[in-house]
């Protein structure tokens, strides 16, 4: 039996590395990064992003099938973002998280298709690896939820997290670099 996995994208950053909040950036032939990690979670059972600098915005370029979370403490960082996804999702019935960036231009539905193949249940703790190196998307069951949220602070995310716990890694090295883009 598939597991239904919802998908989480943070999405929430103003960028200041940037020079603006990437859920807004568009690549130069006009694609928009926010609308391209959608289409990349169309796989999941349902798709939420965190917003939070330029939220109306950003909130404007979204499919009305997209769920929305205001972070309303976004400037902390990452942290933050993560923090709001998945204590929202904790009031819903989801039993697996699949948490993305909106700043990984090469990371598609293949990539999401391949850790959600590998999803499990309650207890999942995987993530993409890029030729052996932890990236993202990551696989979060609900009973580590309540962990993540109080571990993730500031930029670090579930990054203090999953290197406490055993968490499976994902080879999608074959399928993107999973590089994220902090720069223009």
């Amino acid at each position: 039996m598939a597991v239904e996995v919802v998908g989480l994208l943070l999405a929430a950053g103003a960028g200041e590395r940037f020079g603006g909040p990437k859920a807004l950036a568009r690549d130069g032939d006009g694609t928009s990064w926010l609308l391209r990690s959608v289409q990349a979670l169309r796989g999941c059972a349902e798709i939420v992003v965190v917003l939070g600098a330029e939220a109306q915005r950003a909130a404007a370029l979204l499919p009305m099938s997209v769920s929305r979370i205001h972070a309303d403490n976004w400037e902390e960082g990452m942290g933050a973002s993560l923090r709001a996804g998945l204590t929202a999702l904790a009031m819903t019935d989801h039993d697996v998280a699949l948490v993305s960036l909106v700043d990984l231009p090469d990371v598609d539905a293949g990539v999401v298709g391949r850790l959600l193949d590998a999803a499990t249940g309650r207890d999942d703790l995987a993530r993409a690896a890029y030729d052996g190196v932890p990236g993202h998307p990551v696989l979060i069951g609900r009973d580590h939820w309540a962990g993540v949220v109080e571990s993730a602070t500031g930029d670090r995310g579930a990054r203090d997290y999953l290197a406490a716990h055993d968490t499976r890694l994902v080879e999608c090295g074959d399928l993107a670099t999973g590089a994220d883009v902090d720069r223009r």
